[in-house]
């Protein structure tokens, strides 16, 4: 009897394995040997790594080639990458990050070489229309904004007097958080006392740690009632400022990390909240999307993630980005654009 068995076993194991691979050549055939091309205007922090994995993961899981560049905030770089690609025929490409002064005419270039893009927080469109042949992804920057400015406010006395970690104009997702925060500033609810950037984008972390610490000897730490981070590379860097002055300001910031979320695990840590989308999920989104652009299947304009507010009181000892979605269910549930 067991012979039989066996035999049985193994065929039925050889027709799942054959219809599995039947499903598979069907669902990623017209993308099989296409090539695609992520680059992206920033250097290789935490933020950016869950990125490009996501993206290449999911590229080579739907049987694409990807290659994948980074610029460190060199825009000059970034542009002869676009260049470079072009002139290698990518099917597709995923740009993100480009600034505004020169990305609209830098994503034309792209489609009017007949590739296909998805674009993250980069200007695609001009009066309100989009680039053919281009989607343009972002985060709900509004949203992340409110989120994080939200619990700043909370139980405090307004206006609350904040170090502002901003940089700007002319970072497309940071100006969109612009909006909100000067809202609240004309309601009264908050108060900017000084107001800090980064001018080296290739140690954004240990520029705005320097930064920090000569605002610290400026000012007496009661002159602040918080810190506000448009962006989690910045607050980084003031979050070591502070800790190695033992000042206990606290912190409410944007966009998350595995470095951020240690920080926001460690002992009596000061920083509060960080509102944010899973960029991995970003990363694996905008080539499904892109997939579906080379696949020539409609899809819209634009697309925006929703965000979530990652607290303190959400993390356990052994939370990672990994497993981040266990305790916050949505960080992770995003499964738009699957390609059938």
């Amino acid at each position: 009897m067991k012979k039989p068995l066996q035999l049985l076993l193994a065929t039925s194991i050889l027709l799942t394995g054959c219809n599995q691979a039947t499903s598979q050549t069907k669902d990623t055939g017209a993308l099989k040997g296409k090539k695609i091309a992520v680059i992206r205007n920033l250097g290789s922090d935490d933020h950016t790594k869950q990125f490009v994995d996501g993206a290449k993961a999911q590229g080579e899981k739907l049987g694409l080639k990807v290659d994948t560049f980074l610029s460190n905030g060199n825009d000059a770089k970034f542009q002869q990458l676009v260049d470079q690609a072009i002139l290698k025929k990518y099917d597709g490409i995923v740009l993100s990050h480009g600034k505004e002064d020169y990305s609209y005419d830098l994503v034309k270039k792209i489609s009017d070489a007949k590739i296909k893009v998805v674009t993250f927080d980069t200007k695609s469109d001009k009066d309100g229309k989009v680039i053919d042949n281009v989607v343009a992804t972002s985060q709900d920057d509004h949203a992340l904004a409110k989120l994080s400015l939200d619990a700043l406010i909370e139980d405090k006395k307004q206006p609350v007097k904040v170090l502002k970690l901003w940089v700007g104009p002319g970072f497309l997702p940071l100006d969109k958080r612009q909006e909100i925060f000067k809202k609240y500033e004309q309601d009264g609810k908050i108060k900017v006392v000084e107001s800090i950037g980064p001018t080296n984008f290739e140690d954004v972390q240990g520029d705005v740690k320097k930064k920090t610490q000569a605002i610290l000897s400026k000012h007496n730490p009661k002159d602040f009632d918080a810190v506000w981070g448009s962006w989690d590379e910045m607050t980084k860097g003031a979050y070591l400022a502070l800790n190695e002055k033992k000042i206990n300001l606290p912190i409410y910031s944007i966009d998350i990390s595995n470095q951020d979320i240690n920080f926001m695990k460690s002992k009596n840590s000061n920083w509060k909240t960080s509102a944010s989308v899973n960029p991995k999920v970003i990363g694996e989104t905008d080539v499904r999307i892109l997939a579906k652009l080379i696949k020539d299947e409609k899809v819209p304009s634009t697309y925006a993630f929703k965000p979530v507010q990652i607290t303190q009181k959400d993390l356990k000892q052994d939370t990672n980005m990994e497993n981040l979605s266990k305790s916050v269910p949505a960080f992770s549930q995003e499964d738009a654009f699957k390609i059938k």
